[in-house]
């Protein structure tokens, strides 16, 4: 998928969409020139690969693909820098697995919501991850 987007030589980051990016629907594509310049970019079919990635092998990933997910239909320069941050993360974390075992094995839940984090709606968004042992068995993130 890097190779597929020309992110292989990119520099790997290891924080998944760092707190600059705000992104909201209200600084979508404003002039012609922006219009232009992101329809050469294959920002929905980059979307849907990190889509595909995020349910078949990394769940780590869903909160920031359903925040870049929710401007497809018109995509800024913001979003397409967010989803390039998004591709060199997958680079950066590409050696990390889900781990499971342990002598300690105990059912732990943790619980986590930011305040007001979405700009357009002012929703929080919240969620948990149960782990056991060592290892997440159940977790979800929601707007």
């Amino acid at each position: 998928m890097l190779k597929r987007f020309n992110m292989v030589d990119a520099k790997p980051v290891n924080i998944l969409l760092e707190g600059h990016f705000k992104l909201s629907e209200a600084k979508t594509l404003t002039t012609e020139d922006e219009k232009a310049l992101i329809s050469k970019v294959p920002h929905a079919s980059a979307v849907g690969s990190l889509t595909y990635v995020m349910v078949c092998t990394r769940p780590n990933i869903d909160q920031a693909v359903r925040v870049v997910s929710r401007c497809l239909s018109n995509p800024g320069k913001e979003n397409w820098r967010a989803v390039k941050w998004i591709l060199r993360y997958l680079k950066g974390s590409s050696d990390m697995t889900l781990c499971y075992g342990g002598t300690n094995i105990q059912l732990l839940g943790y619980f986590d919501s930011d305040f007001v984090g979405d700009v357009d709606s002012r929703r929080s968004t919240t969620g948990y991850v149960f782990t056991l042992g060592s290892g997440a068995v159940s977790w979800v993130s929601r707007l």
